[in-house]
């Protein structure tokens, strides 16, 4: 009886284990079907342009947004952001100064201010913002000196935020301060490793079932090396240039161009042998900056773009001068493509403001046209 009752019991085991494999192996279809809806997308781009606030707006407009927690959270960011953009600009000074010392002096009740704050700034770590170091602050902010050493902004490596914080320090270092979603948008933290997320361009109800699943990555050069470990299966490549750095340098390099080292770049992620067949979304963003800078700095300050000749000016030239870089970019996609390769893959251009919700929405939602439509057409169902 013993036997019967062990080989019973031993073949109800193995009809478990059996109903056991059958689930996992059923679970394993499931995901695969699912990860098969989930289309792949690379945000790349060199460092500065603008990559990072492009993956929070995706947070902001396609997902639940930043919370309380997560926008306290960045409040250290926003602090350090403010003590780093006064600290570059009294750097400025003493570089400035050596040909033109009287403009890039500080008035003489801000130059303890500016050692203070300089040797702030060289901490690893900053303090808390508080209504005293708010008020020296601003006293600089408005000093004639670090005003003239914020013209020449180009030439040092602040960054965006810079004007966004100084003007409303105040705000910043008062005790209950929590970062507005703006402020969140602004706040700059150098990307390191890559980070993901997922989302839908039409909303939660995903009634298409297009998933989108973004990955963002450092775009420094000592970050690139990261990018081949996520080059299998994209479905499309945002590759990101900042239309108003022509006339700045790298953070790493200072002796390159930022839009040069932009043109290699793409020139080279457009020549991978992985992405034959991969669609590319270039996004000529930071249109904003280079709007109000375009009337001010020649185009052709760049080496790229030392043919350009402006025709005109105020808004209309703004509007040339993008015409021409767009140009430019579609030449060297078009040099960089072979004949036969441009049919199997899209290539689209997109004007882009980082910082503007209503345009990054708009944007995403023609991406999401493009790549569907691009897929219906490889299915032979258009």
């Amino acid at each position: 009886m013993g036997c019967i009752f062990s080989r019973e019991a031993a073949d109800q085991g193995d009809i478990r284990d059996t109903i056991q494999a059958r689930e996992i192996d059923k679970r394993i279809a499931q995901q695969s079907t699912a990860e098969k809806k989930v289309q792949k997308l690379l945000l790349l781009g060199a460092g500065e342009s603008g990559k990072s606030t492009i993956f929070k707006q995706i947070k902001v407009l396609f997902q639940t947004g930043f919370d309380d927690s997560e926008k306290k959270n960045y409040t250290s960011v926003v602090h350090a952001n403010a003590y780093q953009s006064i600290k570059i600009l009294l750097d400025g000074l003493q570089e400035f100064s050596e040909s033109e010392q009287e403009k890039y002096t500080l008035l003489p009740e801000n130059k303890a201010i500016g050692e203070k704050l300089t040797e702030i700034g060289n901490r690893t770590q900053q303090p808390p913002l508080t209504e005293e170091l708010a008020q020296q602050i601003e006293a600089l902010w408005k000093d004639p000196a670090i005003q003239a050493s914020y013209l020449r902004a180009n030439e040092l490596q602040l960054p965006d935020c810079a004007s966004h914080f100084l003007n409303d320090i105040h705000r910043l270092a008062q005790p209950d301060y929590v970062p507005s979603k703006e402020d969140v948008l602004y706040a700059r933290v150098r990307t390191m490793g890559i980070v993901e997320t997922e989302f839908s361009p039409v909303g939660e109800t995903k009634k298409r079932g297009e998933l989108y699943r973004l990955f963002d990555v450092g775009g420094q050069r000592n970050e690139r090396r990261k990018w081949i470990h996520l080059f299998d299966g994209v479905t499309a490549v945002i590759f990101c240039a900042a239309l108003s750095e022509y006339d700045q340098t790298l953070f790493e390099d200072e002796s390159s161009n930022r839009m040069i080292e932009t043109k290699e770049l793409f020139e080279w992620v457009l020549k991978e042998p992985t992405f034959e067949k991969t669609s590319f979304l270039l996004f000529l963003n930071k249109f904003d900056i280079f709007e109000q800078k375009i009337n001010k700095v020649p185009l052709n300050t760049c080496e790229w773009f030392k043919d350009y000749k402006p025709l005109t000016s105020g808004q209309a030239e703004v509007e040339n001068a993008y015409g021409y870089v767009k140009t430019k970019f579609e030449e060297l996609y078009n040099e960089s493509t072979p004949p036969d390769q441009r049919l199997d893959r899209v290539f689209k251009v997109y004007k882009t403001t980082a910082l503007d919700e209503n345009l990054i929405k708009r944007t995403f939602r023609l991406v999401d046209e493009v790549l569907v439509r691009q897929r219906l057409m490889d299915a032979k169902m258009l």
